[in-house]
């Protein structure tokens, strides 16, 4: 499920901006002071830039005089940035079941490990089947044993559970995820 994404913001440029007096920032950075928002455009045609009003909530409002077209690139060059240093964490699952092996159950640690070494959060789940379902306490124990190995060791990965063991029919599962 998608989360809803925000509009991307609009800006007034040139005619658009309504206000009456405008605080203008010039196209080096510098301020230029309080003035009207037509003289405010004049001087932006005169320079051969646009007027844009970059803070509309503020009183009055903030206009900088530059090229629009460099100004939709930067703000892009901005959004690009910031999704790069977004992370994103998936749920990895591993799935054990109650007549694992020794070298199974090594090699499931192994991967969760690796999981949760990138930043995932890892579900662990242990389906039980047919006759299996009368040792529910068999297969709690057995994913018991698989956090405390994945956490114990000098190569052990602290844990911060994210749910407590649940049982839904004959499915034992629980989220985990490294602590920072």
């Amino acid at each position: 499920r998608r989360l809803p994404t925000k509009p991307d913001k609009k800006f007034r440029v040139n005619e658009q901006i309504q206000a009456a007096e405008v605080r203008v920032i010039g196209d080096e950075g510098e301020h230029i002071g309080i003035i009207a928002t037509t003289e405010a455009l004049a001087r932006a045609a005169a320079a051969e830039l646009d007027l844009i009003e970059v803070e509309p909530t503020a009183e009055p409002p903030v206009c900088r005089m530059m090229d629009f077209g460099k100004f939709q690139y930067e703000q892009e060059k901005q959004k690009r940035k910031a999704k790069a240093r977004q992370k994103s964490t998936e749920t990895k699952g591993i799935r054990l079941s109650l007549r694992i092996g020794t070298h199974d159950f090594e090699v499931r640690i192994k991967q969760t490990k690796e999981f949760l070494e990138d930043g995932d959060e890892v579900k662990i789940e242990l389906v039980l089947r047919g006759r299996e379902r009368q040792h529910k306490d068999l297969a709690n124990t057995i994913i018991q044993d698989f956090i405390k190995k994945i956490s114990e060791g000098e190569d052990g990965i602290p844990l911060q559970p994210l749910s407590p063991i649940t049982l839904q029919g004959g499915r034992l599962s629980t989220i985990v995820r490294a602590k920072k």
